[in-house]
């Protein structure tokens, strides 16, 4: 992967971002991470976490958070809820934890390096997609490294990072591999699909909005390979055979703890997870339309930044540019898709299969964070970050598409597009934390 100055500023301005986030935003006041915290105490205790009856309580948690804001005389360890999730990024921080003596800012950091490769993936999966065009992986680059809602992600104590981190790497080698495909059909590169595999077990030992890349994965192993059998056969061995075998650990685990056909756990935290707020009360309240038009509205809201547990909203003259900017960049990916399709031999040099694989996992994200919400309150952005690349690439040239008339007349111009966005989300970077994260929070 080629690198260049512009993505190492990038980078720095980044850190320095994230290390004012995570070592200035109060304890705890990201969601859930007193759970996530909990659960590596518990490892470097001797233990690993089982969750069960009394780890959730909706009413101490109202107390504690939203009531008292964490006030010292409760106690932050009765909240272990994520005692279900996989135990990677956990145990990742857990020598973190001794070192530090438990650290939050120290944990936090270990997040925000995370986070930093989440960046370098997602410049070189634009690089390789466009690779004359070094302008959409700067400014790819620069809306996932300073999109507000994502710093602050990044910059707590929560397993997103590292399931990012490894979703990146699944995009960057499976689109590494497609392409070698589809310009050798005859000689897949099985060092890619092995590689591919130990990234997606690891994924199935992080955490479940990973296990969106294995429907991604066999789709697209499929098509590049569908009129060869035997190659295909041995392509989805190179890669599941791995992946099943690092997952198998775990999901053995869970059935010897759980029982029955609880592989994930999952069933086991829907159990003790109750009291939180369900779709179908807040329909009887607020009506169909109602509950959709807040579902919707609070997405976009914390999408790019609601802050705390949600209780941190910027104000309206916030959001209402924000939702110019999202209507702008996604007229005009529109209109850049309309204009590749309608010149010819422009289909060659933006292959399908890379297509497939960024629509694909936005779709299946996108349908994940709706069905969850048909059961549950979830109303979180957060939950669309796995597909935060390929957003970020659809943002990218939908901006492009409307400096193409510039472009035309001063090839300089289209430089002004990551310039202008970085020096954007960095100051509402800045602006949200001191602004708005502060003074609620402190």
């Amino acid at each position: 992967m080629k690198q260049s100055f512009s993505l190492w500023l990038i980078i720095i301005a980044y850190l320095v971002t994230g290390g004012l986030y995570a070592t200035l935003t109060p304890a705890w006041e990201a969601p859930d991470e007193p759970a996530h915290y909990n659960y590596v105490r518990q490892l470097a205790n001797g233990r690993l976490p089982v969750i069960e009856p009394g780890d959730y309580d909706q009413a101490y948690i109202v107390q504690v958070v939203f009531e008292s804001h964490f006030a010292p005389e409760y106690d932050i360890s009765r909240l272990t809820y994520e005692d279900w999730q996989p135990p990677l990024y956990y145990l990742l921080q857990w020598p973190v934890y001794r070192l530090t003596r438990g650290s939050l800012p120290a944990m936090r950091l270990v997040s925000v390096v995370l986070g930093a490769g989440v960046i370098v993936l997602a410049y070189g999966i634009a690089r390789q997609l466009f690779p004359d065009e070094k302008w959409i992986a700067l400014t790819t680059a620069v809306f996932v490294a300073f999109l507000p809602q994502h710093v602050a992600i990044m910059a707590s104590v929560n397993n997103d990072s590292l399931a990012e981190l490894l979703i990146a790497a699944i995009l960057y080698v499976l689109i590494d591999w497609s392409r070698q495909v589809e310009t050798s059909p005859e000689a897949p590169d099985n060092k890619r699909l092995v590689w591919l595999g130990g990234l997606l077990g690891l994924g199935f030992l992080t955490k479940g909005t990973v296990y969106v890349m294995a429907p991604v994965t066999a789709v697209v192993l499929w098509w590049a390979l569908r009129h060869q059998r035997q190659q295909l056969l041995q392509a989805a061995m190179w890669v599941f055979v791995p992946a099943l075998l690092l997952g198998s650990v775990w999901w053995g685990r869970n059935l010897v703890v759980y029982g029955g056909w609880d592989i994930l756990g999952k069933q086991a935290h829907d159990a003790v997870v109750t009291g939180q707020p369900r779709t179908a009360e807040w329909v009887a309240q607020y009506g169909l339309w109602g509950t959709i038009t807040r579902f919707w509205q609070t997405t976009f809201h914390s999408f790019w930044g609601q802050f705390g547990w949600m209780t941190v909203p910027m104000p309206s003259w916030v959001y209402v540019p924000l939702g110019l900017f999202t209507a702008v960049s996604g007229l005009g990916w529109l209109g850049a898709v309309w204009h590749s399709w309608h010149q010819p031999g422009k289909q060659a040099k933006r292959p399908f299969l890379s297509a497939l694989i960024l629509g694909s996992t936005f779709l299946l994200t996108l349908s994940l964070h709706a069905g969850y919400n048909l059961t549950f309150v979830q109303h979180q952005g957060r939950y669309l970050f796995p597909a935060l690349i390929p957003i970020g690439l659809g943002i990218t040239i939908g901006l492009g598409m409307w400096i193409r008339p510039l472009r035309q007349r001063w090839s300089w111009a289209i430089w002004l597009l990551p310039l202008g966005l970085g020096i954007a989300l960095f100051s509402l970077d800045l602006l949200a934390l001191y602004r708005f994260i502060l003074p609620a929070l402190t």
